[in-house]
């Protein structure tokens, strides 16, 4: 395998724990939105946020994600009005009293009007099988893990540049298949919404855990 060199900036300790530092308080101010502004997001910048994504480590390098992004009104609309209609079955038929719990402070329901109200949906969809330069299809190995590693970094590059999110899993989600024309060789991971908050939003209080009980040290 040809190589190239390394391109990792050197920096000075001091200039190593102060970036450390900055970046976790500011994943740390980073919050799930839910009432999301009609603002348009400026031109390039999804792209940027994607590019980030697409650099994420993966299982044998097979890249196993697409991202299709959604600004249509139209197909907004038709997402929407599918991901409410499994929502609605959940809430009132699948979803465990435990879960709904849990659920209850957060204030979510099956009315999902950020689908078509914030300017773009994201959807992730990790791929069982890609395409080598040969020509033949070859499988991905840890798909899952690889696409979580890549919605993880653009979760984290929409929120550097300014722009709120919110992660949405509806169940069952192969309506986005249909929908945005993707093979049955993709299965929907997530739809991310993407946007700016409305003006003087509010979100649930929440307590994230301290770092000592989330780590252990050997």
């Amino acid at each position: 395998m040809d190589t190239v060199p390394l391109k990792l900036t050197e920096r000075r300790d001091e200039e190593i724990s102060a970036r450390a530092h900055e970046f976790a308080d500011e994943l740390m101010r980073r919050r799930t939105v839910r009432d999301f502004s009609s603002k348009a997001i400026p031109p390039g910048v999804l792209e940027d946020c994607l590019r980030a994504a697409g650099s994420a480590p993966s299982g044998a390098n097979l890249q196993p994600w697409h991202f299709a992004v959604v600004t249509s009104p139209a197909l907004k609309n038709q997402i929407r009005q599918a991901a409410e209609g499994n929502e609605r079955e959940f809430y009132d038929k699948r979803a465990p009293d435990r879960w709904l719990k849990s659920l209850a402070p957060l204030g979510t329901t099956a009315s999902k009007p950020f689908l078509e109200r914030a300017p773009a949906l994201i959807a992730v969809f990790q791929k069982s099988s890609v395409t080598g330069p040969d020509g033949q299809d070859t499988a991905t190995y840890y798909a899952k893990e690889s696409v979580g590693i890549a919605t993880g970094f653009l979760i984290a590059a929409l929120h550097r540049a300014g722009l709120a999110s919110l992660t949405h899993t509806p169940s069952p989600m192969a309506f986005l298949n249909s929908i945005l024309n993707r093979p049955c060789s993709e299965k929907p991971f997530l739809l991310l919404v993407v946007g700016f908050p409305v003006e003087n939003c509010s979100v649930p209080s929440i307590n994230r855990q301290k770092l000592n009980q989330i780590t252990s040290w050997h």
